[in-house]
């Protein structure tokens, strides 16, 4: 190369350094604005999953709490089908319905009506009739006989806004005979929602289908009653699906609103759940600005670096290579700064450690460096990231990453994913480690969520078969190493299918529901599980018990379930909903041969026995065979 080359490509070398130091800090800024934006995202889509979790469990409490209703309405409209509406009849079930109103807070009126729209069970306190009210009309022009939900309206007896649900019934000859109403208050629901803190200027409402409000907190009694069908969420097809997220300016204040909206499947009811985009994004918002105002510093610096480097560039090949060096350490601490940083020696203590270890770990930099590199480590993890430390070391693996928890000096305990990267000197001998660490614990609290709902079963908020079958394998390995004894419940809901076929799914989802509450106040102990084995069928395991005691929990659960007085009118011999349950009791430690299949097939046994010998019983395996006898009348 000629001198005049050499120079003229020497000449060039600080335009291109001056380049790259452009390019440098515009890619940090790009790259910080980039994940500043995409944590601003985040926040906005971890309040919509809030708002959804929200949603979705306010929409089940209100779907719940018609069901409430209607599991009184449809006994009292079988009752005035079969005996009519005769004085004694009306008396009994004012007794009842009163009753039923004290006891419950969410009714808020029960009231049998006849074809002319008058109240049968409040005669003289009502000063109108309800021929006029459309949920009155509907039955009077509709032979339908399912649960109508009408919209709101203002309550007779005290002004109060309620939401109606309610059944004709007919008489003898088919005609209209008039309709079985149950309210709830929209002061109730609103009051349900105040239990729900998420946040300064949120909001929760409770609509109609047709756009009237039905709740809402706050300000129910401003808002409730009024029509919102002219707004997008009523109007716009693409917002017309089951569920999804609602952002809008709210009309009220301005303010710009993060929301999630949930249409009853069963109902004619949408509930939406909100939160003020500003107070949402603030603590971001605060954040960010700190951050930005760092990377700035950090642009500023390198931007200063930068100039120092070409002007050493133009003074010669040496200083050039010396610069190069800084500029790549500097390069490295740019493309950490969001994570923390570290530079463990061989020692296994910290040589270095960046400016965010301060929101990693709660400690600065000065306090942790000279301090051995894994002493916040979970002593549960630490026999695995030591083992990895030493592999580092002794030269057998180059990286690796893994995940542990580690102590943080104000939050307790906090979970790290780190990376970490073998570094050598220039003769190629290993010198140390460095780690890039980020706290994910936020990820690890999902992970555990996810684990919990593929355990659960949907419908009944029970333990799952998949969950059973686990616990059914630990508890006899527990049972059988502790020398106790192990007892498992099968029940099965009488006749259900036939329960399906007159009353309707929902009814029969709504049943399964009232029965796995049942179950599960009967199994209260620290090692009981009550499962939904499949379809009608549930199982309760209850370690560490005997045959005696077993029978008196399943006793227990056979009597609640009867007197819970679900109607069942085709199942002939009890009028109501009736379980069936077996029961078995095993000492695993004395069945060497056996496994867990015998202990469910022997409470199997039992449970058949106990459908062929009438049903509404419960049999204990060891009583199968005297039981069976007596069935056969022998």
């Amino acid at each position: 190369m000629s001198a005049v080359t050499q120079r003229a490509g020497w000449s060039r070398l600080p335009l291109r350094a001056a380049a790259f130091v452009v390019l440098t800090c515009t890619t940090i800024l790009g790259v910080s604005g980039w994940r500043e934006w995409a944590a601003r995202d985040a926040v906005l889509k971890a309040a919509e999953a809030e708002m959804a979790n929200v949603a979705r469990s306010l929409t089940q409490h209100a779907e719940d709490s018609l069901d409430l209703l209607d599991s009184g309405v449809v006994g009292v409209v079988s009752r005035l089908e079969m005996d009519g509406t005769g004085p004694a009849t009306i008396a009994k079930l004012g007794n009842l319905l009163e009753a039923r109103k004290k006891a419950i807070a969410r009714i808020h009126s029960l009231a049998i009506i006849d074809d002319q729209g008058n109240s049968l069970t409040s005669p003289g306190t009502i000063g109108s009739t309800f021929s006029d009210d459309a949920f009155f009309r509907y039955h009077q022009l509709s032979p339908k006989r399912e649960a109508h939900v009408g919209r709101p309206v203002k309550s007779l007896l005290d002004g109060e806004w309620v939401i109606t649900l309610s059944r004709r019934f007919n008489k003898q000859d088919g005609s209209f005979g008039g309709v079985v109403l149950a309210t709830t208050s929209s002061g109730y629901l609103s009051h349900f929602y105040e239990q729900f803190e998420i946040g300064r200027n949120s909001a929760v409402a409770l609509m109609h289908g047709d756009g009237l409000i039905i709740a809402r907190n706050p300000s129910n009694e401003t808002f409730v009653g009024r029509s919102v069908s002219d707004k997008p969420l009523f109007r716009e097809p693409d917002l017309q699906r089951p569920k999804g997220a609602y952002h809008f300016k709210s009309s009220l204040d301005g303010a710009e609103r993060v929301s999630f909206f949930n249409r009853s499947s069963r109902f004619p009811l949408l509930l939406l759940a909100t939160v003020d985009k500003d107070e949402l994004l603030a603590p971001w918002r605060a954040a960010a600005i700190s951050r930005m105002l760092y990377v700035l510093a950090l642009v500023m610096l390198i931007a200063v670096i930068g100039g120092v480097l070409v002007r050493q560039l133009q003074r010669g090949q040496r200083m050039a290579v010396a610069l190069a060096e800084k500029e790549a350490h500097f390069r490295l601490l740019a493309e950490g700064s969001s994570d923390m940083v570290t530079r463990i020696g061989l020692d296994e203590r910290l040589r270095y450690v960046s400016p965010s270890s301060v929101r990693i770990v709660g400690w600065r930099p000065d306090q942790l460096i000279g301090t051995p590199a894994l002493a916040g480590i979970n002593p549960e993890d630490l026999p695995e990231v030591q083992a990895i430390v030493d592999a580092m070391k002794r030269g057998e693996k180059e990286e690796a990453r893994l995940t542990y928890r580690n102590s943080h000096r104000q939050n307790g305990e906090i979970w790290l994913e780190s990376t970490m990267q073998v570094t050598r000197k220039d003769n190629g001998r290993i010198d140390g480690v460095v780690a890039i660490s980020r706290d994910v614990t936020e990820h690890k609290k999902l992970e555990t969520r996810l684990e919990m709902l593929a355990i659960e079963d949907s419908l009944t908020g029970l333990a799952n078969r998949r969950r059973f079958d686990e616990r059914l394998k630990e508890e006899w390995a527990r049972a059988y190493r502790d020398r106790s004894s192990l007892a498992l419940l099968m029940i099965d809901v009488d006749h259900f299918k036939a329960y399906n076929d007159e009353y309707g799914h929902p009814a029969g989802d709504a049943c399964l529901r009232r029965i796995a509450k049942i179950i599960a106040a009967e199994t209260q102990r620290a090692g009981d599980l009550a499962a939904r084995y499949g379809g009608e069928e549930f199982a309760v395991l209850l370690p560490n018990i005997d045959a005696a005691s077993c029978a008196g929990v399943g006793e227990r659960i056979r009597s609640a379930i009867h007197d819970a007085g679900l109607v069942h009118r085709t199942n002939l011999a009890a009028g109501c909903v009736t379980a069936s349950i077996g029961g078995a009791t095993c000492r695993p430690v004395l069945e060497r041969t056996a496994g867990v299949a015998s202990l469910v097939e022997a409470a199997d046994r039992a449970l058949y026995a106990a459908k062929d010998a009438g049903r509404d019983r419960l049999v204990m395996s060891g009583e199968v065979a005297s039981v069976m006898l007596k069935a056969s009348g022998q």
